[in-house]
């Protein structure tokens, strides 16, 4: 046992829990502790921000007063208590300054857990106890919760902790206890956690921000949730089943030479849970293992490749640094996780355009689209040389595969020779057979299938948009029939038919007399099933913002998360749809969002 007569320990040692550690397990028998100001105003700081290294300080400092007691020595506070630059500046130094001089003041013995405050103070002549942190993975409350088909593992104070047990596409929920789990128990472990990821040579936190941390420990990524971001604490642990590689999906040949000697701007997309980053590991161990230079781009860091890829972090580093990066480096592919808003795509597509190959993940319903994500982010003519295969993940599964090029033709269903264009061609990878086609229409990009042109009068077809966008401002929900060569079916809500004809019919005079048709207003038949359509998320400084195809503009959109109604909202005139954050339903939005619940649109 180390006698000390005066004990003062810096912020590094006091977040580390290790003074009431030496002491309770008697290794050191001290008479007096003294904690510096500085320290206090740091954790106070940390704690302000959101941070868990605040709260484990201060805990700590809790724990030294019981122990002061139970012990018979004595615990101060002394110093100055430091300015904010110094707080703000603390990483620099400043504050360690201050813990020295008081220590040197005092004649007293600093110990620290940091190896160049350490090497100052031994400079200096002063007593310094060096203790380096252990790096030893303790058992965590979570991993008991965890098997070998355990995919996610979620904590909610007042709720029953559950698990999501299967393969992905094809899971069941199962409960882990029996009882509620107050809110002191999910910190407890949310701390746990915490302390794991800084002692852990496999840990590190992610993103810290008021209200939430994002953790990677091992293979688990974890994401703990608190007031005021989230209405309660909540902590959700993913972990990936198995390690897979490209021979576990079965790829046949000519997808196989496709991806290895052809393939370069290459989308993976999927619903929510079906294990397309699972598919964008395996791809990236396929490149590393041919002698390619791999990347990636994630936020969180959580694919799990192997060591001869390195993992940016977009999370900590804006765009344009990961671009330079990426750019310097001259890596043969690069992975970007997790493609969610307009920065994500317009990166992906500079990337791209500047010779990198890249394979980026999607959420999408269908493969087409993840293509539809790109259209009006830029040009038409770019989209083949940015994206030039899809492959579909379904139930952890390539469930299609489609392959883009250009070419100038007229559409498919027209045949007046003056009608062709450039065409972005998409077809089935496998068959060759065309699916859709991409091509402007007006001022408009429009995606086609293939087969209901075949079925239907294309020309029509494009006029019957047409016709749907310029009634978009006058009524909540419309469809639009061409009746003949001089004539054209509108239906519209019951309710909103005398709106539309307006007094005398003077509304519905000046409509005809401006598209150059005769207009017949119809009943809308709401028994219509309603169709999904893509999206994309993003938040202004207010406000939670879903944004779509502008052609929707004034139609009634309804959002669904995991499956259930949450609210319905008419899309603005550019497309978009606005939700407070301070309402109680925009931070319901942002936790779902934060979350990657799976969020469906439907028109």
């Amino acid at each position: 046992m180390k006698n000390i007569k005066k004990l003062v320990p810096d912020t590094s040692i006091i977040i580390e829990n290790l003074v009431s550690k030496k002491i309770t397990e008697k290794e050191f028998k001290v008479e007096e502790v003294i904690i510096h100001e500085a320290v206090l105003s740091e954790l106070e700081h940390q704690a302000n921000v959101g941070r868990e290294i605040g709260y484990l300080g201060l805990e700590e400092i809790k724990k030294l007063q019981e122990l002061s007691k139970k012990n018979k020595f004595k615990l101060s506070f002394s110093g100055r208590r430091p300015v904010v630059s110094e707080i703000r500046h603390a990483s620099l130094g400043e504050v360690d300054a201050l813990i020295r001089d008081l220590a040197s003041e005092l004649k007293a013995t600093l110990i620290t857990g940091d190896k160049v405050q350490s090497k100052v103070a031994e400079a200096k002549g002063m007593d310094v106890i060096y203790i380096q942190p252990t790096i030893q993975r303790k058992e965590l409350t979570v991993d008991k919760y965890f098997d070998n088909t355990t995919m996610s593992v979620h904590i909610r104070e007042n709720t029953i902790p559950y698990a999501k047990r299967g393969l992905p596409g094809s899971w069941k929920v199962v409960q882990l206890e029996t009882d509620v789990i107050s809110q002191e128990s999910v910190q407890n472990i949310a701390k746990e956690i915490v302390e794991d990821a800084k002692l852990s040579s496999q840990g590190f936190i992610e993103s810290e921000r008021r209200g939430s941390t994002i953790i990677q420990l091992g293979n688990y990524r974890i994401l703990i949730t608190r007031p005021p971001f989230s209405d309660g604490w909540e902590i959700t642990i993913v972990k990936p089943i198995k390690k897979t590689t490209l021979d576990d999906y079965n790829l046949n040949e000519k997808l196989l030479n496709r991806i290895k000697n052809q393939a370069e701007g290459i989308l993976i997309a999927g619903s929510p849970g079906h294990g397309k980053s699972t598919f964008a590991a395996a791809l990236a161990n396929f490149y590393s293992s041919l002698g390619k230079t791999v990347k990636t781009v994630e936020n969180p860091r959580d694919l799990q490749v192997d060591e001869t890829v390195t993992q940016y972090s977009i999370g900590h580093g804006r765009p344009e640094e990961i671009r330079d990066t990426l750019l310097l480096s001259r890596p043969d592919y690069t992975m970007y996780d997790e493609m969610r808003n307009i920065e994500d795509f317009k990166l992906f597509a500079d990337l791209r355009l500047a010779g990198i190959g890249l394979a980026g993940v999607v959420h999408a319903t269908k493969a087409v689209d993840a293509i539809q994500r790109f259209i009006g982010k830029m040009e038409l003519g770019v989209i083949p040389q940015v994206i030039d295969t899809v492959l579909f993940i379904q139930g952890g599964k390539v469930q299609n595969v489609l392959s883009l090029n250009m070419i100038v033709k007229v559409p498919t269903g027209m045949t007046e020779e003056d009608l062709a264009r450039p065409i972005v061609e998409i077809k089935d990878f496998e068959t060759g057979k065309l699916k859709y086609e991409v091509y402007s229409y007006g001022e408009e990009t429009v995606v086609i299938p293939v087969e209901e042109m075949k079925t239907k009068d294309p020309m029509k077809e494009l006029a019957s948009r047409q016709i749907e966008k310029e009634f978009s401002n006058f009524v909540t929900e419309i469809k639009a029939e061409i009746t003949g060569n001089r004539s054209v079916t509108i239906y519209v809500p019951e309710d909103e038919i005398a709106r539309v004809i307006g007094k005398d019919g003077e509304t519905i005079k000046k409509l005809e007399k401006k598209i150059g048709l005769n207009i017949n207003v119809e009943s809308l038949n709401h028994e219509e099933e309603k169709r999904e359509i893509s999206f994309e998320t993003g938040e202004s400084k207010k406000c939670v913002c879903f944004f779509v195809d502008p052609r929707f503009r004034g139609r009634t959109a309804d959002i669904h998360a995991d499956e259930v109604y949450l609210f319905s909202s008419i899309i603005g005139k550019n497309g978009d749809i606005n939700v407070n954050k301070k309402s109680k339903l925009g931070n319901n939005l942002l936790k779902i969002l934060n979350n990657k619940r799976p969020v469906k649109m439907f028109i």
